[in-house]
């Protein structure tokens, strides 16, 4: 059956050819490579015969070095050819490591921040480059419409800006002793870390930026401890409606304190969630059922 894709003029095969073998890979020494009238080109492997359409030399150079994955392995290569097929794909993947480590060693601190201007970074500006023409030519980047899909970055579990990710291990660690330089010198529990609010603080704070100072003393005991006790009551009360409505049950927690004084802790739980009452000195009675009442 005739093939609809039509090679070219036998002058576009020798220079075809010729220019495939004056490519410096050492896989296009096992690789043939056609182009057809409609500007197609595959590529062949000489000993299977398997064809590509896309991927590359690359691919076919774990075609041959019997790499699962893309593309199936070839059961005809030579074992000489296959081991220098693998030596090549593992120097490509060394150069693409030790790259990376020259970029780390003279970009300790991570990229600029300046390359976090409106949260664009390299990643973002090759998705711009792959939209449609007529996107390209707007000058701007549109926001994607999965955009509204992702949590605000200062939610719990929200996902991580470009910076964060992009940051290097020594500017996460000049963080990481700040933190804990703070939690040493103010002898805070480390503990404290399990808080369930202490996530969504930092991601708070890493929202907004450099620059910001943080409440100063008058602020955490006066203005923002009401502001705390405001949302706090109106939790309470929030539970307190649903008492009337489904019931709640009254729950009596007895303790002994460092003066060896017996106290009671009373809380009322409903299907909303436990919230305390008051708690009552018991030291000086008998704490049976009546007492109790």
């Amino acid at each position: 059956m005739e093939s609809n894709l039509t090679p070219s003029s036998g002058q576009d095969s020798t220079t075809n050819s010729q220019s495939t073998r004056s490519k410096i890979d050492p896989a296009w020494e096992h690789v043939s490579e056609k182009r057809y009238a409609n500007g197609r080109k595959t590529l062949i492997c000489l000993y299977c015969k398997k064809i590509t359409k896309g991927g590359g030399i690359h691919r076919m150079k774990q075609h041959l070095a019997g790499v699962k994955g893309d593309i199936g392995p070839c059961k005809s290569v030579p074992p000489d050819v296959k081991f220098r097929m693998e030596n090549s794909l593992q120097e490509f993947v060394n150069s693409k490591k030790a790259a990376q480590e020259a970029y780390e060693c003279r970009n300790p601190y991570g990229p600029n921040v300046s390359q976090f201007e409106g949260d664009r970074a390299e990643g973002e500006e090759e998705v711009q480059e792959m939209q449609s023409p007529m996107a390209a030519n707007s000058g701007k980047r549109k926001k994607s419409t999965v955009d509204k899909y992702f949590a605000p970055r200062n939610t719990q579990g929200a996902q991580p800006s470009m910076r964060s990710v992009l940051a290097g291990k020594e500017a996460i660690w000049k963080a990481d002793m700040a933190v804990g330089r703070f939690f040493y010198d103010a002898c805070i529990p480390t503990n404290a870390v399990n808080s369930f609010y202490f996530k969504p603080m930092l991601d708070a704070i890493s929202a907004i930026g450099p620059g910001y100072k943080g409440p100063n003393y008058h602020q955490l005991r006066v203005n923002l401890l009401k502001e705390a006790k405001k949302e706090v009551q109106l939790l309470v009360d929030s539970y307190r409606a649903i008492w009337a409505k489904v019931g709640c049950t009254i729950m009596g927690d007895g303790w002994t304190d460092n003066r060896q004084r017996t106290l009671i802790n009373f809380l009322v739980y409903c299907p909303e969630g436990i919230s305390f009452v008051k708690s009552v000195d018991a030291s000086d009675i008998v704490k049976d059922a009546t007492n109790l009442f």
